[in-house]
């Protein structure tokens, strides 16, 4: 059996079979984030959602940081967010594989950060494959994109509303589409 902690495993990048002895873990955590989020997605305080998503993260948000709620996160203790960071409205942050967030980033309104996935194999379905996103300084990430994964989203680079990014993007890249193509370069 396996003693290391299966946040530690997931945030090493370790794949989690639904059978894992810890497994039910990874659920007791997301109704223990879903309370804080009710609180926070109930707040039109600035101050009060910034303090609320610290407790989220465990970690601290800066006063640069705006947060249009709802936002929804599933665990949280995996996210890192820099400063002067906005993120719109309805946006959804599956951070078990972990994500990343550098400093003056702008996500659009119902954007998907998706750090876990599933095998394609039917009878390994209900495994869970985490792979950390990372977005870097100055990127913008256009309403209603999603972004999978294992990406890594370059310095400056805009991901364009709607498209689907599977893989990395260059800074200074404008990428979009099903599944997003570099469009042209700053």
């Amino acid at each position: 059996m396996n003693k290391v902690d299966v946040f530690e495993r997931l945030r090493n990048g370790e794949t989690i079979p639904p059978d894992d002895p810890q497994a039910y873990k990874m659920r007791e955590a997301s109704y223990n984030t879903k309370i804080l989020l009710l609180q926070m997605n109930n707040s039109a305080d600035a101050a009060e959602i910034r303090n609320l998503l610290s407790r989220i993260t465990d970690s601290m948000i800066d006063e640069s940081v705006a947060i249009f709620t709802p936002l929804y996160i599933n665990y949280g203790k995996h996210i890192k967010i820099g400063k002067n960071v906005f993120i719109n409205f309805n946006c959804t942050l599956l951070d078990l594989g972990g994500i990343t967030i550098e400093d003056n980033v702008l996500i659009g309104p119902n954007v998907s950060i998706l750090s876990e996935g599933h095998p394609t194999l039917p009878i390994n379905r209900h495994s869970l494959i985490p792979k950390s996103i990372h977005i870097k300084k100055n990127a913008w990430i256009g309403a209603g994109a999603t972004i999978l994964q294992g990406v890594t989203i370059g310095e400056n680079a805009i991901v364009a509303a709607g498209a689907v990014v599977s893989k990395d993007v260059p800074g200074n890249a404008i990428v979009g589409g099903i599944p997003a193509k570099i469009i042209k370069t700053i």
